[in-house]
């Protein structure tokens, strides 16, 4: 289990340094594929959640539950916009767009801990259950390019050199396989601690989908992310349905 944990950390890790080094390297990505691709995830985190995450969490601890999906969803927030104070997915996708450094490595500093918990988020779901482990490697791995694309973008914007561009995305992508290995300090407890961690990833997880990707499907003045949204709710049915057939 614990090397499969690893592989699928490995795989988001290696698909956000490819959204990275792909805009890197063409130097321009559309608008409007970006916010396709974020609104799909979107859909696919926010019926996790409201599916599976929720009530698995409810089910595990009872009451209990909601004080760590809260906590979850609160040092998520606190790290992305209290202590970092700037972080936006999709923004800066065109070389003539300028950020600050300060703005910059602020923005990269919010995606260093989101990324994190994303890696976390796969290994505890895993432990808790390899199905929903998987699901929720899914529903990370759909945002994984575009947040690739969003720290190449901004470091970019900012007229960092691509050296050090580099460097930042190779980071992020170490931060998620941090993340996946600090959830193995879990594995030698009870089930009743791994089901904690659960409630306090799902809650990390609620915060992805409704704070940082809804909002930027929001403010596009495209109609069509908004509708994908839908398309990732479907996904997400589709996905978890061949997953059962196939896991159980």
């Amino acid at each position: 289990m614990t090397f499969k944990i690893i592989l699928f950390g490995l795989i988001v890790a290696v698909a956000e340094v490819l959204g990275g080094v792909i805009l890197v390297y063409r130097r321009q990505w559309t608008q409007r594929t970006q916010e396709i691709l974020l609104a799909l995830g979107a859909g696919f985190i926010l019926a996790l959640v409201f599916i599976n995450l929720i009530p698995a969490s409810f089910q595990t601890l009872g009451e209990s539950a909601a004080l760590y999906m809260l906590l979850g969803f609160s040092v998520l927030h606190f790290f992305e916009h209290t202590i970092v104070g700037h972080l936006h997915f999709g923004e800066e996708t065109h070389s003539h767009v300028m950020v600050s450094r300060v703005a910059s490595l602020s923005a990269v500093g919010g995606l260093f801990i989101h990324a994190f918990f994303d890696g976390f988020s796969i290994s505890i779901g895993m432990q808790f259950d390899f199905l929903l482990g998987l699901l929720i490697f899914f529903a990370v791995l759909l945002h994984k390019i575009p947040e690739g694309l969003t720290i190449a973008s901004i470091m970019m914007s900012a007229n960092y050199p691509r050296r050090k561009v580099l460097f930042a995305i190779f980071g992020i992508g170490l931060a998620t396989l941090v993340g996946v290995a600090s959830a193995f300090l879990f594995s030698a407890t009870d089930a009743k601690v791994i089901g904690m961690a659960f409630a306090f990833s799902a809650g990390t997880i609620i915060y992805v989908g409704a704070s940082d990707l809804i909002p930027e499907i929001n403010k596009s003045k495209d109609r069509i992310p908004p509708l994908v949204v839908f398309v990732g709710m479907m996904l997400y049915y589709v996905s978890e349905r061949l997953l059962e057939g196939l896991l159980r």
